[in-house]
């Protein structure tokens, strides 16, 4: 186990190590692993062949520990020198009845304990003794009291969390759909302004050619009027008289009052 401390190590200092994995190195007690390791948060001896835990380092910070198909048949209180001890694993050991298991209840932050594949299993209500026990349990097996299963309450909490994050992504797309509305509104009111100058343009340009087509119209209409009177007209009318007689001078004709007044004289 040393040789294995030293290779994980890596050249690190003990107290800048915050996990470290010695499983399969074989040994039957704890070498090597000292309090030096102040930092250490996660820790697993899997398969390792331990039968005793005496001279387990008292790790402040330690908060979850592997000990998982071991040999180990007694001594946990060699534990209670792990305050933040939240998840431990025992199951594959040779734990037998519940008073092997009595030092656990001084570990008041552990709230997930396997014993899956140990002979205490076989003991009548275990599971409601075991939660009396150690009060600090949560999960016993992967199982809470009322048999609901850790990965199960763990998938309903990632599905919460996600609803919750498509709620927020929902309530902001409104808020942008209210903003686009709200753009939306203000284009339209942009062209409804445009289009009514444009239809009161056309309005005053209608009413211009309908006043010009107007003026135009009278301008017909009196064209040729004589605000005179018809006295013009007879002025005019004599006027082609004496250019009839005129014209009848001009062709040695007599006019008629002269020859009347021949005639007359004549007589």
């Amino acid at each position: 186990m040393e040789k294995r401390i030293e290779l994980e190590r890596r050249g690190r200092s003990p107290s800048k190590i915050t996990e470290l994995n010695l499983d399969n190195c074989k040994s039957t007690c704890i070498v090597g692993l000292t309090e030096e390791f102040e930092k250490l948060e996660v820790l697993s001896l899997i398969n390792v062949g331990l039968t005793t835990l005496k001279g387990f380092p008292a790790l402040p910070n330690l908060r979850k520990l592997e000990l998982s198909d071991n040999r180990i048949s007694g001594g946990l209180s060699a534990l209670t020198c792990l305050p933040k001890l939240a998840y431990l694993n025992l199951s594959g050991n040779r734990i037998k009845d519940l008073e092997t298991l009595e030092p656990l209840r001084h570990l008041k932050s552990l709230f997930n304990l396997d014993l899956f594949n140990c002979e205490v299993l076989q003991i009548e209500n275990y599971r409601e003794k075991m939660f009396a026990l150690v009060p600090s349990l949560v999960y016993l097996d992967g199982f809470d009291k009322e048999d609901n299963s850790e990965e199960e309450e763990d998938g309903e909490e990632e599905e919460d969390g996600v609803e919750a994050i498509g709620e927020g992504e929902n309530e902001e797309d409104d808020g942008v759909v209210v903003e686009g509305e709200q753009d939306q509104d203000e284009d339209d009111d942009d062209e409804g302004g445009e289009e009514e100058e444009e239809i009161d343009e056309e309005e005053v340009e209608e009413e211009e050619e309908e006043d010009e087509e107007e003026d135009v119209a009278l301008d017909a209409l009196y064209k040729d009027y004589n605000p005179e009177g018809d006295d013009d007209y007879e002025v005019e009318e004599g006027g082609e008289e004496e250019e009839e007689d005129a014209v009848g001078e001009e062709d040695g004709e007599v006019p008629r009052g002269q020859k009347r007044k021949l005639e007359d004289g004549d007589d």
